[in-house]
């Protein structure tokens, strides 16, 4: 198990690094491809967790030379996402450490998912209780790979960034951690990269 005994905080990313939701919100962008028409590019999308619905339309947009209007590619994205089975079980090595510092350490979450979404899938997981704060892309202007995300979070919880630690599982969620001064663990399939600031 990880010593993180000199961190003073934790905080997870949601979407593939403390629940296993990534499989549901690619598919939801395969079924919103289809709709509106563009390339589906799975592992191009994958890539981009951790950054909201309506900047990867944007993302969609340029990639691809459409004028897609962003805020109603997102909301089909969403409804969609909504509708699927619920997909969202712990991932077992990060549910680990999870329940190793619950009530020891003070934990956040720093999710690109909008705050209904987030709220909803860390209930139906029953984790939420033990957070002392969700920061969502709804509470953020400049989202991952910018450091305001993490930087919120640690503000919320009153420690300072570089005592905080952040599990991520995209490289825009490691950028954002560094961003922000914090060390960070990239979740791999079965365990996890330390990368320092």
């Amino acid at each position: 198990m990880l010593q993180l005994e000199k961190y003073d905080a934790i905080i997870f990313d949601m979407d593939g690094t403390l629940l296993d939701t990534m499989p549901n919100h690619v598919k939801a962008w395969e079924l919103t491809a289809e709709y509106f028409a563009f390339p589906f590019d799975r592992t191009w999308l994958h890539s981009l967790g951790g950054m909201p619905s309506y900047k990867i339309a944007g993302e969609v947009n340029q990639r691809y030379g459409l004028s897609l209007d962003q805020q109603t590619v997102s909301a089909f994205k969403m409804e969609m996402f909504a509708t699927l089975p619920f997909h969202g079980a712990p991932i077992p090595h990060t549910y680990e450490v999870f329940k190793q510092y619950r009530g020891q350490k003070p934990m956040a979450i720093g999710t690109g998912s909008q705050r209904d979404s987030a709220i909803k899938l860390l209930t139906e997981a029953g984790v939420l209780e033990a957070f002392d704060c969700v920061v969502s892309a709804t509470e953020v202007n400049s989202h991952k790979p910018n450091p305001d995300t993490f930087l919120m979070a640690a503000e919320k919880m009153g420690k300072q960034a570089s005592r905080c630690v952040v599990f991520e599982d995209t490289k825009l969620g490691l950028q954002a951690a560094r961003a922000a001064g914090m060390d960070c663990y990239l979740v791999t399939e079965t365990s996890f990269e330390f990368y320092p600031v």
